[in-house]
């Protein structure tokens, strides 16, 4: 697959899959769609009653896909597409009749797409609109946090979702800067923060997960999917980053967002998962391959 086209490559791919332990007459929901490569193999192992609902709040995600030649998923009566944020999976899997899951899978990634279309404005490499938008169809840009948060409100996004040190300080470069002129550029953004590589990437993280409320949506989707999965089911997620890896470890160690486990009278702990992996990364040769599955974490959990 050619790096430079590719709309997503999905990191650890076999592993996520064969983790799920999939029988073909189960019910699948693919949470991230993305370019379609975790949709693909699952719906290449489910027949018959089989059942996959694929969600992506981009609407790209779905017209990329389903533009492309030979794709798996037009008039597949296996497959259904869900146009929405993965926060609101309750509500649809209660207006698809979902009665239960035997695997949820959520790829926590950016997509390429998205990171190497300067329009969408996700990366600091090319000069574009301040926009970080997942679903562009409503609400606020970076653009409009950059210009019209409180320098503190600022700050507090800097430091707490991109844990930078130097978050006050950058925090009034960009008050300072705005009183000049709005900044609405990737370019200007970056311009102000510093050259320093990972700190822009640090800074634009912070940015992203404010404008897509990411780590709210992802407690929601948690508890959902705890309600959701039928006794035996399994849920995959791979994360990125050390703030939703912290989210998904707790949340699927103890049954809940605090992290806290509870202990029977005779002190065995009371959760509803079993762990099956831990935090598997990917191995050397594909991180040579795909450079950006560096970073990607594997964690599984069973229901009870």
């Amino acid at each position: 697959m050619n790096m430079d086209t590719a709309y997503h490559i999905p990191a650890l791919l076999t592993e996520t899959i064969d983790s799920l332990n999939i029988t073909p007459d189960g019910t699948y929901i693919d949470l991230t769609f993305g370019g379609g490569g975790h949709s693909r193999a699952i719906l290449d192992k489910i027949t018959g009653k089989g059942k996959l609902y694929s969600l992506d709040q981009d609407i790209d995600a779905y017209n990329n896909v389903l533009a492309t030649k030979d794709n798996p998923f037009m008039s597949n009566p296996r497959w259904q597409f869900v146009h929405g944020n993965f926060r609101y999976l309750s509500q649809f899997a209660d207006y698809y009749g979902i009665a239960g899951a035997d695997g949820i899978l959520a790829d926590l990634g950016v997509s390429f797409h998205h990171f190497d279309t300067a329009e969408r404005g996700f990366s600091f490499r090319f000069d574009g609109a301040l926009d970080m938008r997942m679903n562009r169809s409503g609400g606020q840009t970076a653009a409009d946090i950059i210009n019209t948060y409180e320098e503190q409100q600022l700050a507090t996004v800097l430091y707490t979702y991109g844990e930078i040190k130097s978050a006050r300080a950058i925090a009034r470069r960009i008050c300072e800067a705005r009183q000049k002129q709005p900044v609405t550029t990737t370019e200007q953004l970056a311009a102000i923060a510093g050259e320093d590589k990972k700190l822009l990437t640090l800074v634009f993280q912070a940015l992203r997960i404010e404008v897509n409320d990411e780590l709210g949506a992802l407690r929601e989707m948690l508890l959902s999917s705890l309600s959701l999965l039928k006794q035996g089911g399994r849920i995959a997620i791979l994360t990125y980053h050390s703030l939703e890896d912290r989210i998904v470890k707790n949340f699927l160690r103890s049954g809940n967002l605090e992290g806290e486990i509870e202990k029977d009278f005779y002190g065995n702990p009371l959760t509803p998962f079993t762990i099956i992996e831990k935090g598997l990364t990917a191995k050397k040769e594909e991180v040579e391959r795909n450079p950006r599955s560096r970073s990607a974490k594997l964690r599984v959990a069973e229901k009870k």
